[in-house]
């Protein structure tokens, strides 16, 4: 623990550029006290409305509030979402030099209605479509210049456009040439393209979507794993061996929700590590937690089993508060006590 505490002490030398797609997550806080007269629905008597940086901004946010320095790249539309997201993230003193504009793109937006601590429902403004390639080689202009500045490079794949194959194959070729750290945080759909990174974050559900599609796609009969059948915890190790060889990472960090996380690395040890979570009011961002604190502290020099662990305690926190949620260093400190 000691050691543990020396590692997150340390967050505040770490360099981390994060790439992948911005969402700006808006809540509206109310109550309900009535049905609707018009439709079998409850009116919302809304009372409050708040931002928040979502999806690789919030990896951003959670590192910045670990006290790590944070770079963020990716893309936004030209609208007054894009405005209220750049303002969230100047507040909380994150470098938006890598964010572009793309016009003919709606900035993401998930917007949830809460009545008290109950999620009614949720609305979601995007555009998926790939990057025009003019906009995507001004990116790759900007990771080359600007690679040497930084001690890793996280990847937010959130299927909304910016992570493509182009951007993947340079930014991972340029990480591995100057030595960065690389994790991803990644999409089922592009898990072959995430060869030889660091370590992948996926959930339990991404993993098993992955074995599958990764089996489908692969005409060498590597996989052994019988994906015609639900998966029991053997089969998500089996899987986990199986992605790691045919990636080349040097590990996996398998996130279980209430059951933890398993930590596979490439010498063969599985570790298997409970949840710390003394309540748990709202899951969303817990991933991004979970690689933003993973990554910060194979920065200062930890093991990836203590790495693992850290952003265990991470997780746990911020699994307790409402709405994406981000943890600090005096926090993490103070579970780990």
């Amino acid at each position: 623990m000691k050691n543990l505490k020396n590692i997150i002490r340390k967050f505040s030398r770490a360099k981390i550029l994060v790439v992948g797609d911005l969402i700006l997550d808006e809540y509206i806080w109310g109550s309900v006290e009535r049905i609707s007269p018009e439709a079998p629905v409850p009116v919302l008597w809304a009372k409050m409305r708040t931002f928040v940086p979502g999806g690789t901004a919030n990896v951003a946010n959670n590192i910045r509030s670990l006290g790590g320095k944070v770079t963020l790249l990716g893309v936004t539309g030209s609208d007054a979402n894009s405005k209220i997201l750049l303002s969230e993230l100047k507040k909380r003193k994150i470098n938006t030099q890598g964010i572009f504009v793309e016009s003919n793109r709606h900035t993401t937006v998930k917007t949830r209605i809460l009545a008290g601590h109950q999620q009614v429902v949720r609305v979601d403004w995007e555009h998926t479509h790939d990057l025009p390639k003019e906009l995507n080689a001004k990116i790759l202009k900007f990771i080359q210049k600007n690679i040497d500045s930084f001690d890793a490079v996280i990847i937010e794949d959130y299927g909304k456009g910016v992570i493509n194959v182009a951007l993947l194959e340079t930014l991972i070729s340029l990480s591995k040439v100057h030595k960065k750290i690389i994790t991803v945080d990644p999409k089922e759909e592009n898990f072959q393209y995430y060869r030889s990174v660091n370590a992948i974050t996926p959930n339990r559900k991404e993993l098993e979507n992955a074995i599958r599609n990764l089996k489908i796609k692969d005409t060498t009969n590597r996989f052994k794993i019988n994906t015609d059948k639900l998966f029991t915890d053997k089969d998500v190790d089996l899987a986990a061996r199986e992605i790691l060889e045919y990636l080349d990472l040097d590990s996996i960090l398998i996130t279980l929700g209430e059951q933890g996380m398993k930590l596979l690395e490439k010498n063969g040890r599985l570790t298997h590590i409970p949840t710390v979570a003394q309540e748990v009011f709202d899951v969303s961002g817990a991933g991004d937690t979970v690689i933003s604190t993973f990554t910060l502290a194979l920065c200062t020099g930890a093991s990836k089993l203590e790495a693992a662990h850290i952003a265990n305690f991470a997780a746990g926190i911020v699994v307790g508060k409402l709405g994406t949620a981000v943890t600090t260093t005096e926090e993490l400190l103070e579970r780990i006590n």
